[in-house]
């Protein structure tokens, strides 16, 4: 048997995300056989693996692959425990019976709009990685004066205190007065780099919605703390642009076609009519 990297390993049952598994090691939350997992670890499957003192069922469950996209509204986190006690989005998916949801990148508080999930870890960790430079588009609305010249020193980059970062499109998506919707595409996933963005050249985001990610578009018909589970042409494409192979067959449905608003969840005022990530696109 050969050898396997702890986290691909951990990713290949739905436990997590790679990237989130490297994580989760950094901060002693897994154990191989008793002791605290390092990283670059390998395991051969035979290890009694533990994440947070649960064993993790060393065999593969067999299970299809899922994919849902979910209308994040502002006021959620993205995380599945939040030590102030703000409403997550895990509250609101459908329940598996085995595995777990893993959130393909993440919106900040303020932030909503599309978040896909999946419970396959390979396809969650390509559709994160930079190697893939999988698009992430939005819909921003800004206050402030926004000029030709500053739309060219967004698509050309910016010093952040990260790095260089950069829109690599910019779109006029309307608006009156001070405030003006634009849309905005991106392939990286830094904290808040959208809002940094905009904000290094002295203007301020009102309002912030992913309106795409990939090859997924947020459904039309979806409300805020609503999701849609992909399935025939719409998985194949995502799984195609990441070089996963299609399903061989359209699986059966789990409420893949709408799911209902939490009781007591706010309604986003982005739902109302007219706004940008309603317009074609």
């Amino acid at each position: 048997m050969s050898d396997v990297r702890l986290q691909k390993w951990l990713a290949d049952r739905g436990v997590g995300s790679r990237r989130e598994i490297e994580q989760w090691i950094r901060d002693g939350r897994i154990a191989v056989d008793g002791k605290r997992a390092q990283l670059g670890c390998c395991v051969t499957g035979v290890e009694r693996v533990r994440v947070d003192g649960r064993l993790v069922a060393k065999s593969r469950a067999r299970q299809r692959r899922r994919v849902i996209a979910y209308y994040k509204p502002e006021g959620q986190v993205t995380s599945r425990n939040d030590p102030e006690g703000r409403p997550t989005v895990f509250e609101a998916l459908p329940r598996l019976r085995t595995g777990r949801w893993i959130a393909i990148g993440r919106l900040d508080l303020n932030t909503q709009g599309l978040l896909v999930l999946t419970t396959d870890g390979e396809l969650a960790n390509r559709l994160m990685h930079p190697r893939y430079q999988v698009e992430r588009e939005y819909a921003v609305r800004v206050l402030g004066d926004v000029d030709g010249a500053m739309v060219e020193r967004l698509q050309a980059g910016v010093v952040l205190d990260d790095g260089t970062a950069r829109f690599d499109c910019i779109a006029d998506a309307g608006g009156e007065g001070a405030n003006h919707w634009y849309h905005v595409i991106l392939r990286e996933g830094r904290r808040r780099e959208v809002r940094r963005l905009w904000e290094s050249q002295g203007v301020r985001v009102s309002r912030l919605v992913r309106i795409r990610y990939g090859t997924v578009h947020l459904p039309r018909p979806l409300r805020p703390g609503q999701w849609k589970e992909l399935d025939g042409p719409d998985l194949n494409a995502l799984l195609s642009s990441v070089g996963l192979d299609p399903e061989r067959q359209t699986a059966k449905k789990h409420g893949s076609s709408r799911a209902r608003r939490p009781s007591g969840g706010r309604r986003s005022g982005s739902a109302r009519r007219g706004s940008p990530q309603r317009r074609g696109r």
